[in-house]
């Protein structure tokens, strides 16, 4: 640790932290690697990761461990000294990223057209698309690490001299350097003095020489604790956190879902089944999406054990709903049937049947009863059997009434007879003296009608014989005109045939 004035803002210090080289081979120690690298994450305001040649799956790894394990270490300190409240304090918490490469040999190229180094750390920190478990790996340190470092910077470096010089590297001036190295240095150097800035705890609050010490004990109190994870263990710690936090988000997605979609009780058990399916389905996405480092695919078994368990007591829970409901629409349907089975009303001959009746209608209005859901057969069944002692004693008293009531009406139906053939024969009686009767009177009618067409008889042929006289006493009295008609003719003709001298003779 070097602390110097700032050289370009007064009455500020400047604290350089080196971690003196991670991953020493003399060290032997990866704990105490990983250990130094998160306290200098936190204590920093403006963090620089050194790495060589280019920006691999490793390094990236690595920072993401740590900004983890950073996390953890903020956790598990005095919350009085950095508790983050919102999403903007935890951003003005967090340090800037600086990532430098040392002895850079790729091209700064991307489908033939330049980019710069920014562009190049954004480009290696950009996730993928997609939802399988090799691409969640590969997206969740990227991910963690854009959301711990909102500001990211980048800087290449060349090779700064020959390979044969690199031995006496500390000990060359500048202008025995490579220029374009010694540029890259100076607008890093550049960048780091006027681009960053104090480090600032939650609230806004400014670290001074004090509140550095403090942090500095704070931290490293928590690390000589024993409450991080060392570096053999923090690939499985980091997993086992994310994964049961991935489980229980999965769950809480699952129930959200179900909640939302799923009324009880379901008409079918299959509607309840795809419900759980697509629910299931897409908590899995969840888990897939949140998980990291699944080995064996342990916690997304816990997973698949977890929501097997809940399609069973949703099953459950659909059979008692269904069954209440049934129960409760068959209490509102038939109440009023074993109400009228209470008060007698078909206590009579020919009841049964219509008890039965009315039995099947109840059952038909049953049916049409929406959302009864899976039990609806099964009470109806246990609910008819319940009744059917009550069915049975109303048919008993049905058969004894009706017995009884046959024998009434065989006894009605003799009398009646009996009166019917008295009836029949008074009616008998009565059509013969009826036709008697009618007989006489058409006897009666006949003679009169003989009698009236005797007269008529007679009256016509009186008419016909006058009629006759008339007519030959017509011809007589037309051959008497035609005789003296001649005769006068015959008188005329002699008279014109006598001379007039001759004498008249009288006849």
């Amino acid at each position: 640790m070097w602390c110097v004035p700032h050289p370009e803002k007064p009455n500020h210090t400047l604290v350089l932290l080196d971690t003196e080289g991670l991953g020493d081979v003399e060290k032997g120690d990866n704990n105490n690697d990983t250990q130094i690298f998160a306290l200098a994450i936190l204590l920093s305001s403006t963090f620089v990761y050194n790495t060589m040649n280019k920006i691999d799956q490793r390094a990236i790894d690595l920072l993401y461990y740590v900004t983890e394990l950073s996390n953890l270490l903020r956790t598990v300190s005095s919350p009085d000294l950095d508790k983050v409240e919102d999403a903007a304090d935890f951003m003005s918490c967090c340090p800037d990223l600086v990532w430098t490469l040392r002895d850079f040999y790729l091209s700064l190229e991307v489908d033939g057209q330049l980019i710069t180094a920014d562009d190049y750390l954004e480009i290696s920190l950009r996730p993928k698309q997609g939802t399988d478990q090799s691409l969640q790996n590969f997206n969740l340190p990227r991910l963690c690490i854009q959301k711990f470092f909102p500001v990211k910077k980048c800087f290449i470096f060349d090779s700064p001299t020959h390979r044969k010089k690199l031995a006496q590297l500390e000990t060359l001036h500048n202008e025995e350097l490579d220029p374009d190295f010694v540029q890259q240095v100076a607008d890093f150097c550049y960048y780091i003095l006027h681009y960053s800035n104090i480090k600032t705890l939650s609230g806004g609050i400014q670290v001074n020489g004090p509140q550095l010490k403090k942090l500095v004990l704070t931290y490293v109190s928590a690390i000589s604790s024993g409450d991080l994870p060392c570096m053999e263990n923090a690939v499985l710690a980091l997993a086992q956190t994310k994964n049961s936090a991935a489980v229980k988000k999965a769950i809480a997605h699952y129930d959200q879902q179900m909640g939302q979609k799923l009324k009880l009780p379901t008409d079918t058990l299959q509607e309840l089944l795809d419900l759980h399916r697509a629910s299931e389905k897409e908590a899995i996405e969840v888990f897939m999406k949140n998980s990291f480092k699944d080995v064996d695919q342990k916690f997304q078994k816990e997973l698949e054990t977890l929501l097997k368990a809940k399609q069973d007591d949703l099953c459950k829970q659909n059979l008692e709903a269904s069954s209440d409901r049934c129960s409760a629409l068959l209490q509102d349907i038939f109440g009023h049937l074993e109400e009228d089975v209470k008060r007698g009303i078909y206590s009579k001959p020919g009841g049964h049947r219509l008890f039965i009746q009315k039995t099947e209608e109840l059952k038909a209005k049953y049916y049409q009863e929406p959302r009864k859901g899976i039990q609806a057969e099964e009470t109806l069944r246990k609910y008819l059997q319940s009744k059917e002692s009550a069915s049975d004693a109303i048919l008993q008293t049905d058969l004894a009434l009706t017995k009884r009531e046959k024998e009434m009406e065989e006894a009605r139906k003799k009398a009646e007879a009996a009166k019917a053939r008295a009836q029949k024969l008074k009616n008998i009686e009565r059509q013969n003296q009826l036709m008697m009767e009618q007989r006489e009177r058409l006897r009666q009618e006949q003679v009169r009608q003989m009698e009236v067409n005797r007269a008529n008889y007679l009256a016509q042929q009186q008419r016909a014989l006058e009629l006759r006289l008339q007519e030959e006493a017509a011809k007589q009295e037309e051959r008497i005109q035609a005789e003296r008609r001649r005769l006068q003719n015959e008188i005329q003709q002699l008279r014109n045939a006598t001379p007039p001298d001759e004498t008249c003779i009288l006849l």
